[in-house]
């Protein structure tokens, strides 16, 4: 059987660098995936998963934004 992996919790502090780190790059490489590991205290591999769920939601958020706009337009 396939063990699943186990939740990685992140601090405030953890996460307050993983999202200013989203605001410079959405795709971070390899590299610099590496470099944000280090720093953060977690493996690349849950960076790169840290990663692609924050742009899912940012995705999600930004649909989010587009369908509100069109819902309610602001009066002029």
């Amino acid at each position: 059987p396939v063990r699943k992996k186990s939740r990685t919790f992140y601090s405030a502090e953890q996460l307050g660098e993983l999202e200013k780190m989203f605001q410079e790059d959405h795709y971070p490489d390899n590299e610099k995936r590496r470099e944000i590991a280090a720093v953060v205290g977690v493996t690349p591999q849950r960076i790169m998963v840290w990663f692609q769920n924050r742009r899912a939601k940012w995705r999600k958020l930004k649909k989010l934004g587009v369908k509100n706009n069109k819902k309610y337009p602001s009066s002029a």
